[in-house]
C-alpha cells in the first residue's frame, strides 16, 4: 500500500507521513518547492520523496491524503488523483480511520493542545508505549502499541471524524472566525466532540466555558481551583521552572517539578497527569518523565546569543501571545521583553485586534509584521493590515523581512518571535546580523 500526501510539508501531514512510514507503508508526498519548512528535515532524513509534481508517482495502489489548504476540485494533483479514481481522503478523514485501529487519546483545545500532546507522548513512550501524532510535525507508530495519542484540531469541526477513548479539552476560546459564528458555535462543537469519548472526558476546570458542556460521559476537571478533581496545590513559580503537588479526587498522587514556565504549562501538565492516573501509571515514573520534557517544536524554543535570548514560538491567538510573554517574564524577570508578531489570517486580526494589542502591550516593545494568509482573499477584508494592531499599541512599530536591523539596538533582552507561520525566517536574519555585530562569526 502506498500513501501519497499532498501538502506533506505541513505540520500535520508531515507527522502523518512519519507515522505511516513507521507502520510499514510506502509514503511519498507533494508540496511547493519554493521554501524549506521546519518539518522538511525529518522527511528527508527518512528518505520520503517530496515531489513538486506527481508525474507518475500515483498509481492504482495509491491512497491520496490531502491538506485542507488544498482544494479537491481545483488543485492539479487532486484532479489527477480523481481522474485515476483513487481513494482520496482529507487529512482529518484519514486520522479518523487511524483512531479506530487503536485506543485513542484525543488532545483538543483552542490553546495548548500541541504541547499537551507532546508532553503526554513523552511520558507514555516509555511507560507502556504509544503511537502519536503531534501538530509540530512529529509522528511515530508501532503496530504493537495499543495507545494512539492524537492532537485533535477543532478547525471546521474536523475532530468530529475521530473515535476517541479519552477526550482531553485544554480550554475553549473563540478562534477560526472564518468558520465559527461565535463562542456558542465553538462550544457546541466541543460538546459534540466530548460526547464521542468512549471512556471519559478530562477538561480544564479553570476555563470559563468548559463547565457549560453537557456531556453524557464521566467528566474529570483539572486545574488550580478548589473544585477540580485533578488539582495542583503548593505551587511554586520560579525562574528555573514550576513545582507543585498533584491531588486527584482529594488524594495525594505525587510531587512534580517541571522545567516549564507559566500557569498554562502547569495546566497542560495536569491534563497529562490526569490521563496517566486513570491509566494507572506510577506517579514517580510520570514525574521522572515530566522533569525531562523539553517542549514541543516551535514552542518557546530558545537561542542564546550574547546577552540576548531569542525565542521562537507558535503563538498566533491573543491568549497564546499573552501567556508566552508572561512565561518569558517569569523566566527572565531582569531582561527587557521585545515581542515580534506575525498574524495568520485577516479574519483573526479583524476579530481580535484589540486583544492582540492588549497582549502585545505586556511586552516592553512590540513589532508587527504583515498578515500572512493562505485561505483568504485580502480584498474581502478592506482596511485590515498590520497597522490595525500597531495603531492600538502603546509602544509598537512595523517590521518585515529585510528589516531585522531594527532589533539590533537591544541588549540584555528577550526577543520573542511569535507566529504560526514562517516568522523564524526573520529570526534567522536577525540572528545572523547579531552575530556579526558581536563578532561571533
Amino acid at each position: 500500500m502506498k500513501y501519497y500526501l499532498a501538502g506533506i510539508k505541513g505540520a500535520g501531514l508531515s507527522a502523518l507521513a512519519l507515522l505511516l512510514d513507521d507502520l510499514g507503508y510506502t509514503v511519498i508526498g507533494y508540496d511547493d518547492a519554493s521554501e524549506h519548512r521546519f518539518t522538511e528535515d525529518a522527511l528527508i532524513e527518512r528518505g520520503i520523496p517530496i515531489y513538486t509534481s506527481a508525474n507518475d508517482a500515483m498509481d492504482e495502489d495509491t491512497i491520496v491524503v490531502y491538506s485542507s489548504a488544498l482544494k479537491l476540485n481545483t488543485h492539479p494533483e487532486l484532479i489527477k488523483a480523481t481522474d485515476l479514481e483513487l481513494r482520496i481522503y482529507e487529512y482529518h478523514e484519514m486520522l479518523g480511520k487511524l483512531t479506530k485501529k487503536f485506543n485513542t487519546i484525543c488532545i483538543s483545545g483552542c490553546h495548548g493542545k500541541t504541547t499537551t500532546t507532546a508532553m503526554l507522548a513523552h511520558v507514555m513512550t516509555t511507560l507502556g508505549g504509544c503511537n502519536y501524532l503531534i501538530g509540530d510535525g512529529r509522528g511515530y507508530g508501532n503496530k504493537d502499541n495499543k495507545r494512539f495519542i492524537l492532537e485533535s484540531c477543532e478547525y471546521r469541526r474536523h475532530f468530529l471524524a475521530y473515535e476517541p477513548e479519552y477526550v482531553v479539552i485544554t480550554n475553549i476560546d473563540l478562534d477560526h472566525t472564518d468558520y465559527y459564528k461565535d463562542i456558542d458555535d465553538m462550544i457546541s462543537a466541543y460538546q459534540e466532540f466530548a460526547n464521542k469519548a468512549e471512556k471519559m472526558v478530562i477538561i480544564c476546570g479553570d476555563d470559563p466555558y468548559t463547565h457549560t458542556l453537557e456531556v453524557n460521559k464521566p467528566i474529570y476537571y483539572y486545574g488550580v481551583d478548589d473544585d477540580n478533581d485533578i488539582q495542583a496545590r503548593n505551587i511554586e513559580y520560579r525562574n528555573d521552572g514550576t513545582s507543585f503537588d498533584a491531588f486527584i479526587e482529594d488524594e495525594y498522587y505525587g510531587h512534580f517539578d517541571l522545567p516549564l514556565f507559566g500557569k498554562h504549562m502547569l495546566l497542560n501538565s495536569l491534563a497529562v497527569i490526569g490521563v496517566c492516573y486513570y491509566e494507572r501509571l506510577d506517579a514517580k515514573e510520570v514525574a521522572k518523565r515530566l522533569r525531562t520534557f523539553e517542549g514541543a517544536k516551535r514552542r518557546f524554543k530558545e537561542t542564546f546569543i550574547g546577552n540576548n535570548v531569542l525565542i521562537d514560538d507558535y503563538a498566533h491567538h491573543p491568549t497564546e501571545v499573552k501567556v508566552t510573554i508572561k512565561g518569558a517574564r517569569q523566566k527572565y524577570p531582569d531582561k527587557q521583553i521585545i515581542a515580534v508578531f506575525k498574524a495568520h489570517t485577516f479574519s483573526r486580526v479583524q476579530e481580535f485586534a484589540d486583544d492582540f494589542a492588549k497582549a502585545l502591550n505586556l511586552a516592553d516593545k512590540a513589532y508587527v509584521m504583515d498578515i500572512n494568509y493562505d485561505r483568504e482573499d485580502p480584498k474581502d477584508y478592506p482596511g485590515i493590515d498590520a497597522y490595525t494592531i500597531i495603531n492600538k499599541l502603546d509602544n509598537g512599530d512595523y517590521i518585515e523581512q529585510g528589516m531585522a536591523d531594527k532589533l539590533l539596538p537591544y541588549d540584555n533582552a528577550v526577543i520573542l518571535f511569535m507566529s504560526s507561520k514562517e516568522i523564524y525566517l526573520l529570526q534567522d536574519e536577525y540572528q545572523k546580523l547579531l552575530k556579526e555585530k558581536l563578532g561571533l562569526q
